[in-house]
């Protein structure tokens, strides 16, 4: 007797399963690799310095030096150091704050992208040292949450959640998200070498690069 009462309510389930919306699907794209697109967001990375009249303490240096390294594989920018203005230690900030640039330097990180600014302190004694930098990180849509009938498509459209895993997947394995945000500035043209080719071009010479035994696709005549 139970039957026809459950028939209609499980109609409605299905029916409200298949009007449900993906979260970050774009309703409007061409082809499934668009259905989905990784999102950026960008933050501060920051570490706070107590200052010392002696500059760092060595619990400062290490967790600095970590610092330096989280920089350079996220392949940060700028890092801005904001010292500590109208503190009750100005000589203790401006200690600090060399060696902190001065270790920064040491592990590897340009001087030209190290930015020295100040803040108010408002007489706050223990304002700290700030040492920053932009870090840009990937958001990875969700997948699999809501799935259509794939064995029935009466318009003849791409499923809802193809193209996802692809998307998700770039998002999570790209080394520097930023270039998700922004392409990357260009490297420096090697103008020596350009005018070589360009010479060679002139001449009629080849200008390719010479062949390598090794890059040779030649079977092995070795005996078995």
């Amino acid at each position: 007797m139970l039957r026809p009462l459950l028939l209609p309510v499980a109609c409605g389930l299905a029916l409200s399963a298949c009007a449900t919306k993906i979260p970050d699907r774009i309703s409007d794209a061409k082809t499934p690799t668009e259905h989905f697109q990784a999102k950026v967001t960008s933050g501060d990375q920051e570490i706070r310095l107590a200052v010392h009249a002696q500059g760092l303490s060595a619990n400062q240096a290490e967790a600095l030096a970590a610092f330096a390294t989280d920089w350079r594989d996220a392949e940060g920018g700028t890092i801005t150091l904001s010292a500590p203005s109208g503190g009750a230690e100005s000589r203790a900030a401006f200690r600090t704050l060399e060696a902190a640039r001065g270790l920064l330097i040491g592990r590897g990180v340009p001087a030209d992208h190290i930015s020295v600014v100040n803040y108010d302190a408002k007489g706050d004694p223990a304002a700290p040292l700030r040492v920053a930098y932009l870090r840009y990180q990937a958001q990875v849509p969700a997948c699999g949450q809501t799935w259509t009938n794939i064995a029935h498509s009466a318009s003849n459209e791409v499923q809802p959640n193809f193209g996802c895993a692809v998307t998700a997947n770039m998002a999570a394995q790209i080394a520097d998200p930023a270039d998700l945000a922004h392409p990357r500035a260009s490297s420096p043209i090697d103008a020596q070498r350009r005018e070589v080719m360009l010479d060679k071009y002139r001449k009629g010479q080849v200008t390719s690069s010479d062949k390598d035994d090794q890059a040779k696709g030649v079977i092995s005549n070795v005996a078995r």
